[in-house]
């Protein structure tokens, strides 16, 4: 089974970049095959070779303009010839040489594993953060478990199975694209594993360091539930969003206006396909602890 890396980078972490790619050739018995995405940025050079005897390769491609995450990651997987393609972020990295093994021998003998979500750590040795770990009761990131979502850089995915369901949601530009993805593949038959003996590395930094968090999170999320809903179960997501949303945030006029500005741009702007879930599906997802108005 073979096994390809997609590395998104701006060209503007060189030194990050190259510890990112070197972490993916170095794997024992891997021979992964690497690609780096410029997303509307020349890839930098970097140093991190194959190892000697070994057949993994290092290819980069350059698109023109900066189109968002998962329309790099989609790219980055049509240039792949895994079966399965591991999501790395540039400033990221493997905490274990025997990764891409744990991986392989999962994918080889499930053939209904459709994703595996990493356990992110603290290379400084912090406690982490709860959104890494992606299900409700997220106390214990050392257990792993079946989740309904996943981390997209610090994941797994069958190839065919990321083809079959039409891959990330491109419009999305940036957030809530995994859930997306996960969503239809549970539609699927397919199940997520959040496998806690794959561990990444990657710096403690919140999300809302992007400067437009707050207003793509909402558009993103009305996306997902139009893309993906019921209108009873999509009706009920949104107004559990809106309600813990107004909890969270009520000391911050500027952050609940970017958030309802793109909430409202959610709801008057074009999603995309919808293909709403059916109803088992729903149902599976609250057995799995996850249910969608949540």
């Amino acid at each position: 089974m073979k096994i390809s890396c997609v590395i998104l980078t701006m060209g503007n972490r060189v030194a990050e970049l190259n510890r990112a790619v070197e972490s993916a050739l170095n794997q024992v018995d891997g021979d992964v095959e690497v690609v780096i995405v410029g997303n509307g940025a020349d890839v930098p050079e970097v140093s991190a070779t194959p190892p000697e005897g070994s057949a993994a390769v290092v290819k980069s491609i350059r698109l023109d303009q900066n189109t968002g995450i998962p329309a790099g990651r989609n790219r980055g997987v049509e240039e792949c010839s895994g079966d399965v393609v591991l999501f790395l972020d540039d400033d990221g990295w493997y905490a274990s040489q025997k990764v891409v093994a744990h991986v392989r021998d999962r994918f080889a003998t499930e053939p209904d594993l459709a994703v595996i979500s990493f356990r992110v750590m603290d290379p400084d040795g912090g406690i982490g953060q709860r959104r890494h770990v992606p299900r409700l009761r997220a106390g214990d990131p050392q257990r792993s478990s079946p989740v309904t979502t996943f981390l997209g850089g610090a994941s797994a995915i069958r190839r065919s199975a990321f083809l079959q369901v039409g891959g990330l949601p491109e419009r999305f530009f940036y957030a809530h694209e995994e859930t997306d993805l996960a969503w239809r593949l549970l539609g699927e038959g397919y199940r997520i594993e959040y496998d806690a003996e794959t561990v990444m590395y990657h710096p403690q930094v919140p999300p809302t360091r992007h400067a437009e968090f707050y207003r793509l999170n909402a558009r993103n999320r009305v996306w997902l539930a139009r893309r993906n809903l019921p209108w009873p179960l999509a009706f009920f997501y949104l107004t559990n969003w809106v309600v813990l949303t107004v909890a969270r945030e009520r000391g911050s006029g500027v952050t609940l206006k970017a958030w309802f500005s793109g909430f409202f741009e959610g709801l008057r702007t074009p999603a995309g396909e919808r293909r709403p879930m059916a109803w088992r599906t729903a149902w599976r997802m609250v057995k799995l602890g996850r249910p969608p108005i949540v």
